[in-house]
């Protein structure tokens, strides 16, 4: 089942099962709490439940299947893109993607009993968006469901939340250190043993959306240590602090520019993880990058 593979969050998991099971499901939830701590998985787990036949996210009905595989037409995930005349401007969900968003609300649901919508780093709606968006949460179209991931309350005005169910999800604390010492190990694997060794280990990932995002997170916070050491910044400020030696030698090996790429391959990377991209692919391309990039 979906909500199986969730760890850390049993409160959250808790309540949404208890309103799928009595009924009572809101027309809209705010997924609020950390990056890394399940808010995206979460809330596609939900999305499948609320659109599977059993209406519970079985994993097995045609409706799970294709939910899972991001292909069901009445799961809409709406994230972040760059402006359509700058491929590499800021990226944000601007209000054209409301508007969208708006309109397919207003129909009927193709296949199912409700119509979800789930927006991945809501709390970087620009401009008109969050006002739009507040429009179709005052009068929400009949079998409708939205979902905002947020990092935190204040990301987005009061008003909007206050049509929203709030679901909050708590920091991961155990098995941080686990994550980033597997993170190192895989980028030394495949430095010394090279892609054969990178394709062994990713198969660990193969369907494991939630072991992927923690794995891209801690990739990308390592990306990020290498930038402080490179540019000469203290150890203090270092996440993985641990393997501040390892830290510091790796980017002796990486310009600040290929840093700055390697981050934004990380950044990338974890938007994909809300779309219909494989987690295995995800990890590939993000650790073969930070492991063969400087190379």
């Amino acid at each position: 089942m979906a909500f199986e593979a969730i760890e850390g969050q049993p409160r959250a998991v808790g309540l949404l099962r208890r309103a799928l099971e009595s009924g009572r499901v809101a027309h809209a939830y705010a997924f609020i709490g950390p990056p890394g701590g399940g808010r995206t998985t979460t809330a596609l787990a939900f999305a499948q439940a609320l659109v599977c036949e059993r209406g519970t996210g079985c994993g097995g009905c045609r409706a799970c299947t294709q939910a899972a595989a991001r292909k069901h037409p009445d799961v809409h995930v709406i994230v972040p893109t760059p402006p359509e005349t700058n491929p590499k401007g800021a990226r944000a969900i601007r209000i054209a993607a409301i508007r969208e968003l708006e309109r397919q609300a207003s129909l009927r649901p193709v296949m199912a009993r409700h119509k979800v919508f789930v927006l991945d780093d809501a709390d970087r709606m620009t401009g008109e968006s969050p006002q739009a968006f507040l429009k179709t949460l005052e009068e929400p179209p009949a079998q409708t469901v939205m979902v905002l991931v947020l990092a935190r309350a204040g990301a987005v005005p009061a008003t909007v939340l206050s049509r929203c169910q709030i679901i909050k999800f708590t920091p991961r604390l155990d098995g941080e250190a686990a994550v980033r010492a597997e993170a190192v190990e895989l980028l030394a694997e495949v430095r010394d043993k090279g892609i054969e060794a990178l394709f062994r280990r990713s198969q660990a990932f193969d369907r494991d959306r939630e072991r992927a995002e923690r794995v891209v997170d801690a990739l990308w916070l390592f990306a990020r240590d290498l930038l402080i050491a490179r540019v000469g910044g203290p150890e203090s400020l270092l996440i993985h602090a641990d393997h501040a030696a390892a830290v510091a030698r790796e980017s002796e090996r990486w310009s600040v520019e290929g840093i700055l790429a390697a981050i934004e391959t990380c950044r990338q990377a974890r938007e994909a993880l809300a779309v219909n991209v494989t987690p295995r692919l995800t990890v590939e391309i993000v650790a073969g990058r930070l492991a063969l990039g400087a190379a």
